[in-house]
């Protein structure tokens, strides 16, 4: 039998495999819906500038992780049993040192940078929760930008209330209150298709779980 077909079949699988690879190989776009969008944090697509400080995968597997942690893993009770913490963490107190550009980045989009795809059927003004576990008052922060910019209007993200446990919000330090201002953390989304949300280091030690696009402003499963 000649060994020709078989050749030949070999041949189109390779011409066909970048094509398959485009669809299969690609990381999954979250989609929003109705307005709507939910996204696990540790679903990150990639992880960019994290040379000083990282964001470490905490689940039931790596919750003795070598990376300094001062405190446990809250991974139980976490969204799907894991999530990202900002590691190492070395300014757990306001007595501990604060080190700019190393556990404290106040401009955004400079430290431990995570990308998300995310597909917009419903372009406009989205409010962004997130879910996060703060123990303290210097584990309580992060940035979070568009498209590879860092809007005023998606920095300082800020938690004062529901200490030691996994809690919603969405509000913005301001230089006059410093637990935050409701509906001033958004981002404006100008058409439907592909964008990349990220999220950026503002306090090290931050614990992140999840987080939601929504056209309204309330808190998920409310």
């Amino acid at each position: 039998m000649s060994g020709k077909p078989i050749i030949l079949s070999v041949m189109r699988f390779f011409t066909l495999l970048p094509l398959l690879c485009l669809f299969a190989c690609s990381p999954r776009l979250a989609v929003e819906t109705n307005g709507y969008l939910m996204v696990e944090a540790e679903s990150f697509n990639k992880q960019t500038a994290d040379d000083v400080r990282r964001w470490v995968l905490i689940d039931a597997d790596a919750a003795n992780d070598a990376f300094t942690d001062p405190d446990e893993s809250h991974h139980a009770t976490a969204s799907g049993g894991a999530y990202l913490e900002a590691l190492p963490d070395t300014r757990v107190t306001h007595d501990d040192e604060l080190v700019k550009g190393e556990n404290f980045s106040n401009v955004a989009g400079k430290m431990a940078v995570l990308e998300y795809p995310v597909t917009i059927s419903t372009p406009g003004r989205y409010y962004v929760w997130v879910r996060a576990y703060s123990s303290g008052t210097e584990d309580n922060g992060v940035h979070v930008g568009l498209n590879g910019t860092w809007p005023e209007s998606g920095q300082r993200m800020q938690w004062c209330e529901g200490k030691n446990q996994w809690t919603w919000a969405s509000k913005q330090r301001t230089k006059e209150i410093h637990c935050g201002v409701e509906k001033l953390i958004y981002l404006d989304i100008p058409s439907a298709g592909k964008h990349t949300i990220t999220f950026s280091l503002r306090e090290d030690g931050f614990e992140f779980d999840a987080f939601v696009l929504s056209k309204e402003y309330q808190v998920p499963g409310e």
